[in-house]
């Protein structure tokens, strides 16, 4: 039971960065539109967020909820040394959500409209920052339980180039997932030609970001070369990820955009393969050269077995219900 649980921690995981990284990417790429075309970009990020912007952050939820009743230790080790990211990540999720809200219903339209807009962009920008320098805390070795001053514990934990450079590579994930997600919302072909060209532009940053991570990893002495090229696995998931980016292109210069959206998700999922599954089942390592393992740490049988049964019940009810809201709003917007 215990790879049911981790199974479903894993996508929860993956569903988050995906369809969450779509709706802050909305934010993201509206922030960088030009202003004469963001009147045109809100529009088409509303709409292509909609079926999902609300039920976003359930994925996030049930892994916080997995990892407090599964692996009690992990959660623990990650809320005390990581509180400050975490807590700013929260922050920004509920100021974004509740800005994104009071912008398209407020009933009074005034100049509060300009000032959910900028907490809208801006907290749709450092959210996702926040949330790569958490995962990067993950693995860089820059957490050390046995350092003694609050910097060294609290602040350096997570604090580093690496975690910068993965925070800026989430930000680019998310604003090419909503650039993407965006195209089969298009009305015309002018609309079409601008998101296509957002598309090609966060298409460069990703792989710009994605450098800029190997090179402060390999700086700070963490092998995320050899996590990602040492074996067959991670250098199939990476020609996959190619592949699929190539695919992408020639969908967009011929105009058939229905699989866009399914090969941008695999190629994230394929990134996340690519960067994790080396060192798995070890989800934290450790400045003093321990772990903490997904298999090793982990609450008791029964307690395991509760949470497989759980999850395996609600998906029954979560899965097609998800799915018929996304159906619903395609409907609507035919």
């Amino acid at each position: 039971m215990i790879y049911v649980v981790i199974g479903f921690l894993w996508l929860s995981i993956c569903l988050y960065v995906i369809l969450g990284g779509a709706d802050f990417g909305a934010g993201i790429v509206e922030l960088f539109t030009r202003k004469k075309n963001r009147s045109k970009t809100k529009v088409l990020m509303y709409e292509s967020i909609a079926p999902v912007w609300e039920a976003n952050h359930m994925w996030l939820i049930i892994a916080i909820v997995i990892l407090f009743i599964g692996f009690p230790e992990i959660y623990t080790t990650l809320s005390t040394y990581l509180h400050i990211p975490l807590v700013l990540m929260l922050i920004g999720i509920i100021a974004r959500g509740t800005a994104f809200t009071f912008r398209h219903y407020d009933a009074v339209k005034d100049d509060w409209q300009n000032v959910y807009t900028q907490i809208f962009y801006f907290s749709s920008l450092l959210t996702p920052f926040f949330l790569g320098l958490i995962a990067a805390a993950t693995i860089s070795h820059s957490i050390n339980p046995d350092a003694k001053g609050f910097l060294d514990l609290y602040i350096f934990s997570w604090l580093n180039w690496f975690g910068v450079a993965v925070g800026f590579f989430t930000i680019a994930i998310c604003a090419y997932l909503a650039s993407i997600f965006a195209l089969r919302e298009t009305a015309d072909r002018m609309e079409l030609s601008l998101m296509i060209r957002k598309s090609k532009q966060t298409m460069v940053f990703v792989v710009v970001t994605g450098a800029l991570v190997f090179l402060t990893a390999y700086l700070s002495d963490i092998p995320l070369v050899m996590w990602v090229f040492s074996k067959p696995l991670g250098i199939m998931a990476t020609v996959f990820a190619t592949i699929c980016l190539l695919l992408i292109l020639r969908a967009m210069s011929r105009r058939k955009l229905l699989p866009v959206r399914a090969l941008a998700g695999f190629q994230i999922i394929m990134i996340l393969v690519a960067a994790t599954y080396q060192h798995n089942p070890n989800i934290i390592l450790f400045g003093n050269g321990q772990h903490l393992s997904l298999l090793e740490h982990v609450a008791a049988p029964k307690t395991i077995s509760a949470l497989g049964w759980a999850l395996m019940l609600g998906s029954v009810f979560i899965l097609p219900f998800l799915f018929y809201l996304m159906a619903s709003f395609s409907k609507l917007r035919k």
